[in-house]
């Protein structure tokens, strides 16, 4: 090797430097860092009970612990269901009358049932609001508000329970019991039963 490509050591290398070399390239043999040791070394203590617990002495699985969750999880939908279902006119009327519910219920209404009511309510996909003629029911307000929560799917009408949170179908109901029915906005055609 000539001089011009001889490696140039630092003080105290010549004691790690190895004694192979591939075309002129010479390895130094420095040590692990004491944090990277550590982690190994902590990784495999950490292995043994683990694979003590949990593939000798019965820990739960993965598919237990999913199914523990899943369980949970039908617990709480059952739970929210039950709660989206219950609905009270006294509630309801106290409720609308303590918060900004026409407000809140004008932006739910933009924001989730504008696009196949229309703005106004004069019904495009969906059925005109404005009118008294009702395809499901009587245009009351607990109609109205189990009508959000469940759908109609065969009509196009998606459950909105299983999305929007319980005020905000309370929200969306006051709006359009206030702002909507009985405008008689000029929009889609009449469309099943007329009730007054």
């Amino acid at each position: 090797m000539s001089d011009k490509n001889k490696n140039i050591l630092l003080e105290g290398e010549e004691e790690i430097l190895l004694d192979h070399d591939y075309d002129g390239i010479q390895e130094l043999d420095n040590p692990l860092p004491s944090w990277w040791k550590m982690t190994f070394y902590g990784g495999i203590l950490f292995s043994i009970p683990y694979v003590l617990y949990y593939g000798l002495m019965g820990g739960p699985s993965i598919q237990d612990v999913y199914e523990k969750d899943l369980a949970k999880l039908q617990e709480a939908q059952a739970e929210m269901a039950s709660n989206l279902s219950s609905f009270s006119v006294t509630y309801f009327e106290n409720w609308v009358s303590e918060n900004n519910a026409v407000e809140m219920g004008t932006e739910v209404y933009e924001m989730n049932c504008a696009a196949c009511h229309l703005d106004q309510g004069q019904g495009d996909i969906g059925p005109n609001l404005t009118d008294a003629y009702w395809i499901h029911g009587d245009g009351e307000t607990e109609f109205i508000y189990n009508m959000v929560v469940e759908g109609y799917e065969d009509n196009g009408m998606p459950a909105w329970g299983e999305i929007l949170s319980k005020e905000e179908i309370m929200a969306v109901t006051a709006y359009v019991n206030q702002k909507i029915i009985g405008t008689n906005i000029e929009g889609k055609e009449p469309e099943g039963e007329k009730f007054e």
